[in-house]
């Protein structure tokens, strides 16, 4: 989308208010709708905060791109509460492959970082989840515990819609349901689970150097992980 595709900002101050259903936002002092136009009503006064900076950083045109918490809101209140059992199904999917049970083949320094970074938490979500996932060498994906897709399935079902989205939106970021899950439960900021994730593509840049569209996907990742670490610390406040 162009810069002339991009609509106008409209409105002058961004405001937030306790509503029924939740927080809601102001622009001008008409509340904002989501695309399925139900009214944006935010479950904490932090999160509806959160979303509403999104808005009051616009500048002369709007760039729906830079407002990942208000997409979120809007997937949250539109679209999980008639697919949680999906979600929940695609969380179970992302564990079958998780990307912290995928180990580089035979003994190397390689090998040994990522045993380092990723058997914590591995050992983390069996203790904590009862989610207990083998580890193998390579890409192949090993059959897991149908008893621990099972434990992620029935963990992703008791969260809230803000909370499911959140999680699912993490697996996808990570490529991990380890780590979304950590990072979920408030065990690990989603930077550092950011990174454990990148563990292989960081040692394809020490091993092969740098490279700038790599770098520039990087960035990105890295402000998503800055919004979902954000988006879970304003749900608990």
């Amino acid at each position: 989308m162009g810069v002339s595709d991009k609509p106008k900002r409209f409105y002058k101050a961004v405001t937030i208010a306790p509503g029924e259903g939740g927080w809601a936002i102001r622009l001008d002092d008409r509340p904002i709708k989501t695309p399925a136009k139900a009214a944006l009503a935010l479950p904490t006064e932090a999160l509806a905060e959160a979303v509403a900076d999104e808005w009051a950083r616009q500048a002369e045109r709007i760039d729906l791109a830079t407002m990942t918490l208000t997409k979120l809101a809007n997937v949250a209140i539109d679209r999980t509460p008639d697919t949680r059992a999906e979600m929940a199904d695609e969380l179970a999917k992302y564990a079958e492959t998780d990307v912290t049970c995928h180990h580089a083949e035979g003994p190397s320094p390689l090998r040994e970082r990522q045993n380092t970074g990723w058997q914590p938490w591995r050992d983390w979500a069996g203790q904590t989840l009862d989610v207990v996932l083998v580890p193998v060498e390579g890409i192949v994906a090993a059959m897991q515990p149908q008893a621990s897709l099972d434990a992620v399935r029935a963990h992703a079902l008791v969260l809230d819609d803000f909370r499911l989205t959140a999680l699912l939106w993490g697996c996808s970021l990570f490529g991990s349901a380890v780590l979304a899950l950590a990072v979920e439960q408030g065990a690990l900021a989603a930077s550092a689970a950011l990174k454990l994730a990148s563990i292989d593509e960081d040692w394809q840049i020490e091993t092969w150097g740098h490279d700038d569209e790599a770098a520039s996907f990087r960035a990105v990742r890295e402000k998503e992980a800055a919004a979902l670490g954000l988006w879970f610390a304003a749900l608990s406040a």
